[in-house]
């Protein structure tokens, strides 16, 4: 696993399912059978060696008796499949009242469609496997939810720089698809979308991207990720530089109704 917490989930979780088991008196094979999976499936689950489905518990549950104690786990287990950096971001981002983002690099991983994101993900190097792929896609994709959450809306505003939206990561369709959900997502009422054009004689953002979450409790932390390093900013003199730089790359690019018609002539000529 990849981190402690995860793991300790998953053995607990693991730990509960054999108690059952062996309390109906079942051999794993026998309770592999009754559920439509392997006895190495139902053991590698016990032993925490593999994350198991929402199905699997579902399942599980219903054979063994358990009135909805397995089943109930199903919510721990769904978050400790994402990797600890998705679930630490994704905890910041549940106590946001307002967000700020800026990239130069990619679509920033709040607006990513599913096909971009894998797309993202497959081609970092060293390669991921196809599980790590997918689990880190379903980790971006369930981040997302904030901004479809049907009350208390954080506040956004989100700085591209045009380079993001000319790069064709993906092939041309799934750009095109990107291009589409940006201008989705620009009509939101609680987003401000905007593109710092490459033909801009000054760009503060050159130092890459980085992130701003003002707290419900009213503080501000940052957070900053660049090659192998992902880190949360809560020095009050570090944030005064970030805020202070985020105002200016705000200045220095489109208005947000401008940024909808940019996003729009890219998406014609690609």
């Amino acid at each position: 696993m990849e981190d402690e917490e995860s793991a300790a989930v998953l053995k607990a979780v693991g730990r509960q399912i054999k108690l059952w088991r062996e309390a109906a008196g079942l051999k794993q094979a026998e309770l592999g059978a009754a559920i439509g999976y392997g006895e190495e499936q139902v053991s590698a689950v016990e032993r925490a060696r593999r994350i198991p489905s929402v199905e699997f518990l579902d399942k599980a549950d219903e054979v063994l008796g358990a009135s909805g104690k397995i089943a109930a786990m199903k919510t721990d287990v769904a978050e400790a499949r994402y990797p600890k950096k998705v679930r630490d971001l994704a905890k910041l981002e549940a106590e946001a009242a307002e967000l700020s983002a800026y990239n130069n690099s990619v679509i920033q991983g709040l607006l990513q469609t599913e096909e971009y994101a894998r797309a993202v993900f497959r081609g970092r190097r060293p390669v991921f496997t196809e599980e790590e792929v997918e689990q880190r896609v379903a980790g971006r994709m369930a981040r997302q939810e904030i901004l479809d959450a049907a009350s208390a809306h954080p506040l956004f505003n989100f700085v591209q720089c045009e380079s993001t939206l000319r790069l064709r990561i993906g092939g041309k369709m799934v750009m095109r698809r990107q291009l589409e959900r940006l201008l989705e997502i620009g009509q939101l009422r609680n987003v401000d979308l905007q593109v710092l054009p490459l033909c801009r004689e000054e760009n503060s953002g050159v130092d890459g991207p980085f992130r701003l979450l003002k707290l419900r409790d009213g503080t501000t932390v940052g957070h900053t990720e660049v090659q192998l390093f992902s880190r949360v900013v809560a020095v009050p003199k570090e944030i005064h530089i970030l805020e202070m730089r985020y105002g200016i790359i705000r200045a220095q690019a489109l208005t947000p109704h401008e940024s909808l018609a940019f996003i729009e002539k890219v998406l014609g000529e690609t």
